[in-house]
């Protein structure tokens, strides 16, 4: 426990002066505390309702009984001294770096498990995409090996290989992403060089530089641009697409949109696709949106949460 000494009698005015100073700053150091308290109780309560975690239920706890404490201190002062103890700023300023440093503790949890769960999405990515290519290459040698046409399986072996070298490059500029090696920005704009390379795909990507993303958002924001210009280019036989991420009357938009063939009755229509942007967006407190039609393309919206 810290040591606490008071001010000699000289470092106080005397009389009802010194005994007002004192009273007033021990007031004014209580009501900071209770402050503190209640930015932290109502914090680990909101987490402990979306999460369910025992550690945030505990921290709410304790910390409802330090506003008490600190409530009683406001409210019920001890006028009985007219010492002013500078143990109580002590305990003041070592309450707030507590804060401080369990929040950002449970932050760089949070960026670590969304890390992890995304790196399991890409390895789930290259099962279904990277792996069936693979297997298509190794099929069509395969077919050589037992006589099949040079002139009809080259093709088609030479389709398989490029669609794993491009699976290979996206796996790696999502996790490049996702694990924070490489800039959101500088990955992204890679991502669609790459997509694009063949030209089957027109892509223009706009980011506005005052946009920032947090670590989780950076993480879902990559993969729902990149699943949708992915349904643009297999699906809708989009020849453009136009990406976003900038501002909308104070919030921050990311929309990816395509001239396609569009389809009918909005989400009702999708594939696994849409849904899973539908979760990344659920998954940062993002509002979803979708509106397609027949000949008339795709559009998707996603309002991430406030800034």
């Amino acid at each position: 426990m810290l040591s606490s000494c008071s001010y000699p009698p000289s470092a106080l005015s005397p009389g009802e002066d010194g005994s007002s100073v004192a009273e007033s700053a021990l007031a004014v150091a209580a009501a900071a505390q209770a402050a503190l308290a209640v930015f932290a109780v109502v914090g680990f309560g909101l987490r402990y309702r979306r999460y369910a975690r025992d550690l945030d239920s505990w921290l709410a706890l304790a910390l409802t009984l330090v506003l008490f404490a600190d409530l009683q201190s406001v409210l019920a002062p001890d006028l009985g001294t007219r010492e002013l103890l500078q143990g109580d700023f002590l305990r003041l300023l070592a309450n707030g770096v507590l804060l401080v440093g369990v929040w950002r503790a449970i932050s760089d949890a949070e960026f670590g498990r969304a890390v992890a769960d995304e790196r399991a999405r890409v390895a789930q990515d290259i099962h279904d995409g990277l792996a069936q290519y693979l297997f298509a290459i190794s099929t069509h040698i395969t077919m050589l090996e037992q006589g099949a046409s040079l002139d009809q399986t080259l093709p088609k072996l030479k389709q398989a290989a490029t669609g794993a070298q491009h699976e290979a490059r996206y796996a790696v500029l999502a996790l490049s992403s996702a694990g924070g090696v490489a800039p959101f920005d500088a990955a992204l704009r890679r991502y669609v060089e790459v997509l694009t390379a063949d030209g089957a795909l027109d892509v223009s990507l706009e980011i506005d530089p005052g946009v920032r993303l947090a670590p989780d958002e950076q993480i879902e924001v990559f993969r729902i641009v990149q699943e949708g210009l992915a349904n643009a280019r297999r699906h809708a036989d989009a020849q453009q697409a136009w990406v976003r991420i900038g501002w909308r009357a104070g919030r921050r938009v990311v929309s990816v949109r395509d001239d396609g063939i569009g389809f009918e009755g909005g989400s009702v229509g999708a594939g696994q696709g849409l849904k899973s942007m539908r979760r990344r967006a659920e998954a940062i407190e993002g509002g979803f949106s979708l509106r397609s039609s027949p000949e008339e393309g795709t559009a998707i919206e996603v309002v991430l949460r406030a800034a």
